[in-house]
């Protein structure tokens, strides 16, 4: 079967292959065939060799993804053949250490993700155990299913992270990508007043997105202050929230400035440039800095009832849906900013 594969450590070493199909399930396991899989900029990043994150290769690229039940392992129950499922990142965790007996199995030290340390679903069939799967209400359709992962990614952040988002509060946020338009979506349901999208020039496109499902200002940093506009917004303190979605280090130095004291940096964005510049303002300020990563089987549960009632609509978000073949294309479109999301076709 075709597969996507990252096959070395050098810009765009990554191609179409023929693997073979995965063996029959394991017993708790079932197989997925593909129906339709996300894009993500971290699939960019592997693609242009410029991620800080450790890989296995060769890789099957992909971890955002859905599909239909294809084969059922002997003591699988509640799921069966046919059945339109999502799936979660987390491959293989051990089962063992304190994280997953408390829950926290995004947290577990071997925990093994799809298209990073496991080979992913660019590619038609994928094998996943049963407690990572979740039924897809039957009005959400694959396209939109495939992108529950960087929504949850984002549910995460701003709901089961941040303590508190509250209606009449102003939240910035930095990287009209695809994680930081899903923080849009739920910083909009938790009721901010004041949404601000903060972009450079190659996003403009993804910034009359952000417009469009509900940024109250989007800015390009490279024409516009950003520091400027927050101090002159409400009472001048600053942004209750700032959600660093760039990846990009001296992101964290504007987020100290633009928010107000005892308020929170909430960081999504991964990047492996070092900081060259002084803590001391979070610390004058008593500001909160977190971090926060993945997702758990609530958040999914969660973001998929979200998808179903039409609170959160992904049509504006899905620039282009691509056949396998066409990867390239549906890579560099989000590259060059003109999708925030591609989705690829596997089967």
């Amino acid at each position: 079967m075709d597969a996507l594969i990252k096959y070395g450590r050098d810009d765009k070493n990554v191609e179409v292959r023929d693997i073979n199909q995965p063996p029959d399930p394991l017993p708790h396991q079932v197989i997925v065939e593909v129906q339709a899989a996300g894009v993500c900029g971290s699939d960019l990043h592997m693609w242009r060799e410029n991620h800080s994150w450790e890989i296995k290769l060769p890789l099957v690229l992909g971890h955002e993804f859905c599909g239909t039940v294809a084969e059922v392992g002997s003591d699988v129950s509640g799921f069966k053949v046919g059945d339109r499922v999502a799936v979660e990142t987390a491959a293989e965790v051990c089962g063992e250490c304190v994280f997953c007996h408390s829950g926290n199995y995004n947290q577990c030290p071997n925990r093994l993700g799809y298209g990073a340390l496991h080979d992913g679903a660019f590619t038609k069939f994928v094998a996943a155990r049963k407690d990572i799967l979740h039924h897809i209400p039957d009005n959400v359709p694959y396209e939109h299913a495939a992108l529950t992962e960087p929504i949850c990614v984002a549910y995460n952040a701003l709901v089961e992270k941040t303590p508190v988002v509250r209606p009449g509060d102003t939240v910035v946020i930095q990287g009209p990508g695809p994680i930081g338009m899903m923080a849009l979506y739920i910083a909009k349901l938790r009721g901010a007043s004041d949404i601000i999208m903060l972009g450079t020039s190659r996003d403009l496109k993804r910034l009359d997105v952000a417009k469009q499902i509900g940024a109250t200002q989007a800015l390009n940093i490279e024409t516009d202050d950003p520091i400027e506009l927050i101090k002159s917004m409400g009472d001048g303190f600053g942004a209750d929230l700032i959600v660093d979605c760039t990846g990009v280090s001296i992101a964290l130095k504007s987020a100290m400035e633009m928010v107000r004291p005892n308020g929170i940096i909430t960081k999504i964005g991964w990047g492996p440039q070092p900081l060259n510049f002084s803590l001391d303002p979070m610390v004058q300020k008593a500001v909160t800095l977190q971090g926060t990563f993945s997702h758990l089987y609530s958040t999914w549960e969660r973001v998929l009832g979200l998808l179903s009632s039409g609170q959160i609509d992904l049509t504006p978000i899905v620039g282009g849906v691509y056949e396998l073949g066409k990867w390239e294309e549906a890579f560099e479109e989000m590259e060059a900013g003109n999708n925030v999301k591609s989705v690829l076709l596997p089967s």
